[in-house]
């Protein structure tokens, strides 16, 4: 369960005009619940990266919009990607492998770095591209008419990438636009101007994206491929962890950790990032001293801070039951 964030979302700009190119949003999910912008336009023309807020949710020479999944797992389930407006389908791909892009497979992605994906052309110079999809999951063929809204295909994880997402390029005649700033590519922090977007996604500077228990603290791998959660812990478990996977993080941000159980306060932990990341985790927990870990429901919150001020928090609940007496089966 997600509680509001103290540091609400920046307000955006008004939708273009009517009879202006819109967009609407292209991933079957909700935002801020079951996925999230991980990063967005570059707006800085030199060698550093900000976003169109002066923020740091993009990198040196990022061309679109990064729709991101928690977890493998969701991406495994099927999350549609559909048409941000309506066209003609310019191109597509379908056949690249769902995988984390790394040294051993550099050569085979060289060149298709956007993975399956659909090209389409919409008009007037207008064109989105989306990447990463999952292999084999394109409904569309070259030359297809496809309305707002049409299925497309899947969110995956093929091509450059290392987190299951859509990827959302928007060009005019070319040159890159972004439609939460069309009109100042680079500069940002300016005043807002219209979007592209018919009806615009909230900004959030980092967020929790879940958290659960286990026995020991996960592998990060299993904390992305959505299966480190062990909850219900059993009650002779031989540890007690909570954990919470988060984006966008700064230097100096702050995730807190709490977990309160039927005997009060079990476990306290807020550890500081030391520097900017754009995925991360953190786990806290207590070893099994004899004994059992008590009856009952155990609520574990996660609460990402900057400066003090509260992003964004999670929190989950779990109950522990002890064992069935064996005489009483």
């Amino acid at each position: 369960m997600r509680a509001a964030a103290l540091i609400t979302a920046i307000s955006l700009a008004a939708p273009a005009a009517a009879g202006d190119f819109l967009l609407q949003f292209p991933l079957d999910c909700t935002l801020g619940d079951t996925c999230h912008i991980q990063q967005f336009v570059d707006h800085d023309p030199g060698p550093g990266a900000t976003d169109f807020t002066c923020g740091t949710l993009s990198y040196d020479g990022h061309k679109g919009t990064d729709i991101a999944l928690p977890y493998l797992t969701d991406m495994q389930a099927g999350v549609a990607v559909r048409a941000a407006a309506g066209g003609i389908v310019l191109g597509t791909r379908n056949g690249m492998a769902d995988q984390y892009a790394i040294d051993d497979n550099a050569a085979e992605i060289d060149g298709k770095e956007c993975g399956n994906g659909v090209v389409l052309r919409h008009g007037n110079g207008w064109e989105t591209q989306y990447c990463h999809m999952k292999r084999g999951s394109l409904r569309v063929e070259s030359g297809m008419k496809v309305k707002p809204g049409d299925i497309l295909g899947e969110a995956g994880l093929s091509g450059k990438t290392q987190f299951p997402h859509l990827h959302l390029s928007v060009r005019k005649d070319g040159a890159v636009v972004d439609p939460f700033a069309p009109e100042s590519l680079e500069s940002c922090g300016t005043p807002a101007g219209k979007t592209l977007w018919a009806d615009p996604p909230a900004y959030q500077p980092g967020g929790v994206l879940g958290a659960g228990f286990s026995a020991a603290v996960p592998e990060y791998s299993a904390i992305k491929a959505g299966t480190a959660d062990a909850a219900p812990l059993a009650a002779d478990a031989p540890a007690f962890v909570f954990w919470a996977y988060a984006f966008g993080g700064l230097a100096g941000d702050q995730l807190e950790l709490t977990v309160t159980g039927p005997g009060g306060e079990l476990i306290s932990h807020s550890e500081g990032l030391n520097k900017n990341q754009a995925q991360f985790f953190r786990a806290a927990g207590r070893r099994l001293r004899g004994g059992q870990w008590p009856e009952g429901t155990y609520t574990g919150t996660a609460r990402l801070l900057r400066d003090g001020r509260q992003v964004d928090s999670f929190t989950r609940s779990m109950v522990i039951a002890s064992p069935e007496d064996p005489a009483s089966q």
